[in-house]
Order: structure tokens, then C-alpha cells, then sequence
């Protein structure tokens, strides 16, 4: 098992911040946060998920015009904001990703199939990026709250990527965070049958 240390880092004391110190991001840290979050299962190695890191003046700009007023702020004051894609036509990467099988045919002319599974597995890959984040010291303020559609033609025009949700990134300043919010006991959220 981690250390209480490393769980409290991960999970139990890490929070969601609203607001960042004026501290670089290091390109190095966004690739070992990847060479990390990479790792995560995902079904049939599917690796859907896709990372745009929002780090330039020129892509900040962007950017906002997507943002919803209450997340608008915080996220042009963020060092990084990721975006957190998924890939509709993952499955043209399966003969690397998953050699032993024919698991292309499983996907490819079935349109359902292969949104619901890179929805799914992208968003999987999504959570592993926050946990990644906080084991290479950053802090992470994941949301919704922003216009997909503008996202994408910004930033996924002419690809089969779709925008899921937005993680900002950096060094959290305390002074942003609010009260932490209640949680389910485990009687209320589990079942053990």
C-alpha cells in the first residue's frame, strides 16, 4: 500500500483549486504527468483520450471564448489548462495497441459502439491525468462549464476528436479554495452482494 503520505497527496488532502500561484508549468512536467497517467487501464488499450495542453497567450484566447462566466477567470489565470479529448476513430490505433486480437473489426462501422466506448474510456483517462497530476506535485481544478462545440472547432477542427472536460493545472494557491464539501459514507454509495 502507499504511504498515508502519498494517499493524502493523491486523494484525502488534495483539493480543488480555483486559483494558482503565478508559477511555470514545465513542458518536462506535462510529459512525465503523461508518461504516468498513460499507464492507466483503459478496455482493449484503447487510449482514446487526447491532451491539448492550453499554455500560450494565443491559445488562452482561444480558448475563453468557450469558457462559462463562472469558470472564465480562474482558467485565463491558470498556468495550464489540459483539455481532456476523446478520439471517435481510436480504433484505427488498435493493430499497435492491442496486436493479439483483430479488435479494430470490434469498433470500426459502428458508430455507437465507438463514441460510447472513447467517451467512456477517454473520461477514464481523464481521472488518471488529475491523480497523475498530483503525484508530479500539481494541483488540479477539473469542470465542466464551457461550450463544446467551440472547443472543438478551436482546438479539434478536421480530427474525430470531441472535447469531455477541462482540467487547470499548476501550483494551487490556498487562498482559492473553499470549504471542503461533505462526502458519501460508504453505506450510502456501496453494496457489498
Amino acid at each position: 500500500m502507499l504511504s498515508p503520505e502519498a494517499l493524502d497527496t493523491i486523494f484525502r488532502t488534495a483539493r480543488t483549486y480555483n486559483k494558482f500561484q503565478a508559477r511555470p508549468v514545465s513542458d518536462q512536467t506535462l510529459r512525465d504527468l503523461f508518461d504516468l497517467l498513460k499507464m492507466g487501464p483503459t478496455s482493449a488499450n484503447s487510449s482514446p483520450a487526447r491532451f491539448v495542453f492550453v499554455q500560450s497567450p494565443d491559445a488562452k484566447a482561444r480558448l475563453k471564448p468557450a469558457l462559462s462566466a463562472g469558470n472564465m477567470e480562474k482558467t485565463m489565470r491558470a498556468p495550464i489548462t489540459a483539455i481532456v479529448g476523446y478520439d471517435t476513430a481510436f480504433y484505427d490505433h488498435l493493430p499497435r495497441l492491442f496486436p493479439h486480437a483483430d479488435a479494430r473489426s470490434w469498433f470500426a462501422g459502428n458508430e455507437k459502439l465507438a463514441e460510447a466506448t472513447a467517451f467512456r474510456n477517454g473520461t477514464l483517462q481523464g481521472a488518471y491525468l488529475i491523480i497523475a497530476a498530483r503525484a508530479v506535485g500539481l494541483d488540479c481544478g477539473p469542470m465542466s462549464g464551457f461550450n463544446n462545440a467551440l472547443v472543438d472547432e478551436a482546438f479539434f477542427a478536421g480530427t474525430g476528436t470531441k472535447s469531455n472536460f477541462l482540467v487547470n493545472l499548476g501550483y494551487g494557491d490556498p487562498e482559492g479554495l473553499f470549504p471542503r464539501n461533505p462526502r458519501f459514507a460508504f453505506d450510502e454509495a456501496c453494496r457489498i452482494v
